[in-house]
Parts: C-alpha cells; sequence; structure tokens
C-alpha cells in the first residue's frame, strides 16, 4: 500500500469542488469541533467561506501553536551543494535548459561553508542539491553527511527522490529528515511543469514519503510550490497526504513548508496569486487541522510578513539564506535557485523572535537522543 491509492480515489475537480461547496456553518463546525479535525474541516478551512473567520482561526492557530511548542521557534540554515540538474523545471533557476556556470562543492569548499555557518550559531543544518543523480547521487549525499555531520546536531536534505535503501544507507550516516515537496498534485498539470528529468515520474515523487517512512526518517516534509496551481486545491491534498502519512507511520513527524514562487532567471512567473491573506489562511488552516505538525516558513517571504506569521503557527524558519552553492564563503558567485526576500542576518533574525517574546532555538535534537 501506497498513498497513491488514497490519492487515486480523488479527483482534482471533485476536491475543488468539495471545497467551493463549503459554507458558514461548516466552518463553524470545524472550528467548534474537539479532538482532530478531518479532511472535510480542512476543506472548510481554507474555502472562500471561512475568510470572514480569519482573525477567529488566527487565535485558535496561536493558541493551538503555543500549547505543543511553546514559546519557542526553531532557526535552521539551508547549504546548497550543487546547482548541478538534469530536470527541466519550470519554474526553477537550476533548471537543466538554464545556461549557467555548474557548480558542486568539494570536500574543502563544503567545510568552508560548514565554518561560515557554525560561526552564526546553527546547529540545524538542511543541505540542497540540483537533482543530477550522476554528479549528487546517493555517494555523494553520503559523503557529505559524513564531512558535516559532527559538526550539526541534526541533518536535514532537499534533493532529489531516491529509493528506500537510498534513504537508509543515508539514515546511517546521520540524516534526520527529509523534506520532499509534490510541487503540486494537479497530476495532468503537473507533466506541464516538468517536461524533462526523473522529476517527471508523478507516481514515483508522490510514493517516496512512503519510501522514507518504511526507511524510518525521523521528520518528513511536505509542501506544494504557491502559485502554479489554485492553491486552495492544492492544499487540501497536502492535508489528505498528511493524515495519511500520519496513521500509517506513526513514529515519523511530520512538517509543512509553504513556498510562494519566487522571480529566478529563466523560470516563469507564477499562474495563481496567492495573498498575503491567503497565505495567513493556510497556515491557520494547517494548524487547526494538525497541532503537531511543524510549519516553516522561508526567506522568500518579505521581512515585516514574516514577523507578523511568527505567532500565527510558525515553528521553525530559516535565516540568514544563500541559495547558490558556497554562498557563504566562497566569492565567485554562482547562479541561485530563487532570489530571497528577507535579507536580515541571523542574529537580526534572532532578535525580532526575542522582541515578540519568543526564545530563538538554534538545535533541534540530538541524534544520540532519537
Amino acid at each position: 500500500m501506497s498513498f497513491l491509492s488514497v490519492f487515486e480515489q480523488h479527483s482534482w475537480q471533485g476536491m475543488s469542488e468539495r471545497i467551493n461547496a463549503k459554507q458558514a456553518s461548516d466552518v463553524e463546525r470545524a472550528l467548534s469541533r474537539r479532538g482532530k479535525r478531518d479532511l472535510d474541516d480542512f476543506c472548510a478551512l481554507v474555502s472562500p467561506a471561512a475568510v470572514p473567520y480569519l482573525e477567529r482561526m488566527a487565535q485558535i492557530s496561536h493558541d493551538l501553536t503555543r500549547k505543543r511548542f511553546g514559546n519557542t521557534t526553531q532557526l535552521y540554515i539551508p547549504m546548497y551543494l550543487s546547482n548541478e540538474c538534469h530536470n527541466i523545471c519550470t519554474y526553477c533557476g537550476f533548471s537543466v535548459n538554464n545556461k549557467l556556470e555548474r557548480r558542486t562543492l568539494d570536500q574543502q569548499q563544503i567545510m568552508r561553508e560548514v565554518e561560515a555557518i557554525k560561526a552564526h550559531g546553527f546547529e540545524h543544518l538542511l543541505l540542497v542539491t540540483g537533482e543530477a543523480h550522476r554528479t549528487v547521487g546517493v555517494d555523494y549525499l553520503e559523503q557529505a553527511l559524513e564531512w558535516v555531520r559532527p559538526h550539526f546536531s541534526s541533518l536535514s536534505m532537499e534533493v532529489q527522490s531516491l529509493d528506500q535503501a537510498d534513504y537508509e544507507r543515508l539514515i546511517k550516516q546521520g540524516l534526520n529528515s527529509v523534506l520532499l515537496y509534490q510541487e503540486t498534485y494537479h497530476r495532468d498539470n503537473y507533466q506541464q511543469y516538468h517536461p524533462k528529468g526523473k522529476k517527471r515520474n508523478f507516481k514515483y515523487r508522490l510514493e517516496t514519503p512512503d519510501r522514507l517512512g518504511r526507511a524510518g526518517i525521523h521528520r518528513i516534509g511536505l509542501g506544494t510550490l504557491l502559485g502554479l496551481e489554485e492553491w486552495r486545491t492544492d492544499a487540501a491534498f497536502v492535508a489528505l497526504h498528511l493524515g495519511y502519512l500520519e496513521r500509517q507511520y506513526w513514529q515519523t513527524k511530520y512538517s509543512i513548508s509553504l513556498p510562494r514562487l519566487r522571480p529566478a532567471e529563466g523560470v516563469q512567473s507564477p499562474n495563481v496569486e496567492v495573498t498575503d491573506r491567503d497565505f495567513v489562511q493556510l497556515i491557520c488552516a494547517y494548524r487547526i487541522y494538525s497541532e503537531n505538525v511543524e510549519i516553516s516558513l522561508s526567506t522568500r517571504e518579505r521581512p515585516e510578513f514574516r514577523d507578523h506569521l511568527l505567532k500565527l503557527g510558525i515553528t521553525s524558519m530559516s535565516a540568514g539564506s544563500k541559495t547558490e552553492p558556497g554562498g557563504y564563503a566562497i566569492e565567485e558567485e554562482a547562479l541561485e535557485q530563487f532570489e530571497i526576500s528577507d535579507e536580515r542576518t541571523p542574529e537580526e533574525v534572532a532578535a525580532m523572535i526575542r522582541r515578540q517574546g519568543f526564545e530563538p532555538v538554534w538545535k533541534d535534537w540530538d541524534s544520540v537522543l532519537g
């Protein structure tokens, strides 16, 4: 069994109609429910009918987050190991059809990046690559984990989809978490955004969290790229996927990210506008749907908006991010994956978190305690 069998019971059109049919009474019921909400509740919370309830949703989201996570916000930083990629993805600066200088960091360059990152106090590192299996395949990733593992308490990856046996290899090298975004659950349109490369295989990517769960990963990150397709429907499929995984692999933790499509060289503009109000509604809906899910916010969003979102349900944020390989320590510039919006230093972000009455947490967990 995999999520594919669950996914195939729902059509995109049917999910969209289910959301748009919700009325105020459905939203009231979802907000008043005691205990865990179901997918029908989530559809009500992301529906147009829920917009007048945003203030109430924000208060509930805040209360649930403080109840489960306390007044803490985890800080993490991405380290891009490579911008080499074999895929054509219409929304990504690393797409193989973009003519640019490619770079994959060697051991010496990686350790220079580690030194620069550690100077800010980070203990949670996210390793990122393009999808180039011959250059940055599992052998390279295993070696990179071995190099950086002594310097961080928690290691996450956002790389290409892999087989279960590959994930088991990487877990043995200290991998704690994998972020793997479906980009969109619109199966037909998915092919338009991925005309070439292994990522074109919708089914293989869709079943990756199952392989991660069977491999025994500590945390799995889900999400879609906001701006590709109608956000409410995509969000409902994320909720469907999350609910399935929480039941099937109950020992694993889960996180959700909400990246909005950002400018980058050679990429498409958003197909769908996702306003700040939509973004707030989405965060609150995810939190009310799942009290335990971690919600992450990247530097794609502008500083003042990130400050505002902190109290609504966010549990982790990146800070000081560079989206090109060697961005922290190597002087020559390579193409970045996308433009960041919040360019504050990690120290400035931590100070903002403290001003709002929260504690910035640099350390996630120790594998020895896992």
